[in-house]
């Protein structure tokens, strides 16, 4: 390898030590690394942070008498996107600007890069001029107006462009590492899905739909709990797009008979990534496959962005710091009940107390806390990773889901020897809950004795506060609603949704509506008496507990929703 000292300076680099504002050492070890990388001179020295893109640019501009452009005053419309390949701007870290009769005019950071102004010339037969502008500003560019090029140019694909796509998957095991990372950033298809994944995380989507069918293909985003269609790509692509999903995931790609279950990690800065959880299953077309978005930050927004009543925040807080006891979340799929007991578990996250997990699968990783992945094929089932926990001296406990008689025994004997556990179930309503426990088999003096809270819990969109618009309905439909005369009489201002580009369909967001029911001395005794959901649900309003119908009216009555979105969502 030859001595920095000694390696001879030629083009800018000379130029700059000339001008003192580079010592030829470092000069030289640049254009060493730089070429080590496999990059332009220029952006070295600017990534590396040696030297400011102006003062750089300023330099060239003097030193060769190249005119200097400020890139960021270009309209990006009036760019020939299509006058030279990516792979040609990419390669030689140059962007064709304009066109002016038979001569094209290239804006470049570094004004001695000769050979590609002569490939672009070979490539356009044009006559090629430099145009000098600051390499930060030249990269921004150069990724924008590709990255347009990209999202457009994918969904216009016909069968002969299929061809030239290059897709690196695991079964490429000749390459070198190199060849395969060269191959994956050019491929398109790559480009693409990444794309997708990085649009449905700044859209706030919870989960990506990639769906074959026999006539098109789709990709459909969850936004809100509602899907949308959000992009249609050929439909000859959905054998590389499952491919290009499966190996990302690390799935068999040789497998397309039997679903399977994966899941991998995106990277977004040093200090946040984005987890997504996998699946998919073979369809009359094709793999459907389907990506939840876990956000880990969604752990940690606080219990007060939940969108609970103080009443209820109250209740909530003060189960989960008893010593003992058994705090059940419920509602359908997508409903927010992971948010809520990993909120419940950022709160008790202390290094004081010992606290295991386990769940099908594991979606928001916390440091501190002992997380188990259930595995039955394994023989690791709710029920044996419980019976584990009770054995490492735990202080609390988080059950994903309470599936089998086995399971709720275990958990509830937990809760009645020291322990807290939180656990979630699908019913539709607290009182619901009990019911459906004692019908699983378990005994209800065991219930009554045992769990401490329920929260029935939904989601419902916001509504966008820029465009939501004030209605008026008649008394009759408010109380048909569950509005009481009182309220009516005292009024209040209802919204509905209208739309626009801050929003989806007038929706921007979502917002929790509880039913939380502590289990009272008098609920205790109406299990006991083998009382159904009906006279639970009659003694929690006596109490003055309020229903989710109740809870979700109060969010319309401030103008956090509409009351068509109540409807969607609750159940009288």
């Amino acid at each position: 390898m030859n001595d920095p000292k000694t390696v001879p300076l030629s083009g800018l680099a000379k130029k700059l030590v000339q001008a003192n504002l580079l010592e030829a050492q470092s000069a030289a070890q640049a254009l060493e690394a730089s070429a080590k990388k496999k990059i332009p001179f220029v952006a070295y020295l600017v990534e590396k942070c040696i030297l400011d893109p102006q003062i750089i640019a300023m330099t060239a501009s003097m030193e060769f008498g190249d005119p200097l452009f400020d890139l960021y005053a270009m309209d990006l419309e009036t760019i020939p996107k299509e006058i030279v390949s990516e792979k040609l701007i990419r390669k030689h870290h140059a962007l064709p600007l304009f066109k002016r009769g038979n001569r094209l005019y290239v804006a470049v950071s570094d004004p001695t890069n000769l050979e590609g102004l002569d490939e672009f010339k070979f490539h356009t037969g044009l006559s090629t001029e430099a145009i000098l502008v600051e390499e930060n500003k030249l990269v921004d560019t150069i990724e924008r107006i590709l990255s347009e090029k990209e999202s457009s140019a994918l969904s216009n694909l016909q069968d002969t462009d299929l061809d030239d796509l290059d897709i690196s998957n695991a079964e490429d095991k000749e390459r070198t590492d190199d060849d395969s990372d060269s191959d994956v950033d050019d491929a398109p298809i790559v480009r693409f899905v990444n794309k997708v994944l990085l649009d449905a995380i700044n859209k706030g989507a919870s989960d990506i739909h990639f769906e074959p069918y026999e006539k098109f293909y789709r990709v459909r985003l969850r936004q809100d709990g509602l899907l949308s269609e959000f992009a249609s790509p050929p439909v000859n692509l959905a054998p590389r797009l499952a491919a290009r999903l499966k190996v990302m995931s690390r799935l068999d790609i040789s497998e397309r008979r039997v679903p399977q279950d994966g899941r991998f990690k995106m990277k977004l800065s040093r200090n946040r990534a984005i987890d997504f959880r996998v699946s998919s299953c073979p369809t009359l077309y094709g793999e459907k496959i389907v990506m939840r978005i876990l956000d880990p930050t969604s752990a940690k927004m606080g219990i007060d962005a939940l969108g609970y009543e103080d009443y209820q925040k109250e209740l909530f807080l003060n189960a989960i710091h008893r010593p003992q006891g058994m705090v059940i979340v419920t509602g359908p799929t997508g409903s927010g009940k992971t948010v809520s007991l990993y909120t419940a578990l950022n709160i008790l996250n202390v290094s004081e107390v010992n606290i295991s997990t386990a769940e099908d699968p594991v979606e928001i990783n916390l440091p501190g806390i002992n997380q188990v992945n259930v595995n039955p094929k394994a023989g690791l089932t709710f029920s044996s990773a419980l019976r584990a926990f009770l054995r490492q001296d735990p202080d609390i406990i988080m059950v994903g889901e309470i599936r089998d008689l086995e399971t709720a025994e275990i958990a509830v004997k937990a809760s009645q020897t020291g322990h807290m556990v939180l656990s979630t179930l699908h019913t539709n309503s607290a009182p619901e809950t009990l019911t459906r426990l004692i019908n699983m088999g378990v005994a209800a003096f065991n219930l009554a004795t045992s769990v401490t809270l329920i929260i029935a819990q939904r989601l419902g969109r916001r509504l966008c506060t820029h465009c939501k618009k004030v209605i008026s309905l008649p008394p009759e439909a408010l109380m048909e609603a569950g509005f009481t005369e009182n309220e009516i009489q005292e009024g209040f201002i209802l919204y509905e949704p209208v739309g626009c580009d801050q929003c989806t369909k007038g929706y921007k967001g979502r917002v929790g509506m509880y039913e939380v029911m502590p289990v009272t001395e008098e609920i205790g005794k109406i299990i006991m008496a083998g009382g159904n959901a009906f006279d639970i649900e009659e003694q929690m309003h006596k109490e003055g507990i309020i229903s989710l119908r109740r809870a979700a009216l109060n969010k319309v009555k401030i103008g956090v929703t509409s009351l068509e979105e109540v409807y969607r969502v609750t159940k009288e």
